[in-house]
């Protein structure tokens, strides 16, 4: 079967939003179909097994997030903060369906090592980036430093989509800019902005 890569995409996202909407036990190929518009079959015709699916639900994730933060800038402090914030914005709002399914993913990638490994490429990725923004920046980063800035992060955004104000309210995640400036002077507490 010669692939459309356009279909393909579709079939990924559809996956996603799938993923983000019903779970894990949500995700089978006749709901990829619907949720894509596409002809029963489809889905099957393109990824034979739930586990080609999720896979490439996964992969799918790794290619959307570096889409979008390769074009990111960084020469300050300051900067790296409004990239912290945009992203955690995003992940809020038009990201939510794609961060909700990496939270699944991980579950998945639990019992699934096919998973796990795309995911740990965004992972590998997510630490580079941060590494490289937090330099950017001018701080004195190490992968520690950006490791413990990173997994902050990660772990914010499952709270902020998943726990209610009172709780958001006791970690600090109802002032997002304090939040990240805080992290950031956790991180590297020597650094004078």
């Amino acid at each position: 079967m010669v692939e459309n890569r356009d279909r393909r995409d579709r079939l990924c996202d559809a996956a996603i939003e799938v993923l983000a909407g019903e779970g894990g036990r949500g995700l089978t190929h006749r709901a990829v179909d619907r949720a894509a518009e596409l002809p029963e079959g489809t889905a099957k015709n393109y990824f034979p097994t739930r586990d080609s699916l999720l896979r490439a639900a996964a992969e799918r994730c790794v290619e959307r997030y570096w889409s979008e933060l390769r074009q990111a800038e960084i020469d300050t402090v300051d900067q790296l903060l409004a990239l912290l914030r945009l992203m955690i914005e995003r992940a809020m709002t038009v990201n939510r369906s794609r961060v909700l399914a990496y939270i699944e993913l991980h579950a998945e990638a639990a019992r699934n090592p096919q998973v796990q490994q795309a995911l740990a490429r965004l992972s590998r990725a997510d630490l580079d980036l941060h590494l490289s923004a937090h330099q950017a920046a001018g701080l004195p980063a190490t992968r520690e430093s950006a490791a413990m800035v990173t997994l902050a992060v990660n772990s914010a955004l499952t709270y902020l989509l998943t726990q209610p104000p009172d709780v958001l309210a006791s970690y600090g995640l109802d002032d997002l800019d304090q939040f990240l400036s805080r992290l950031i002077a956790s991180a590297y507490p020597r650094h004078r902005g």
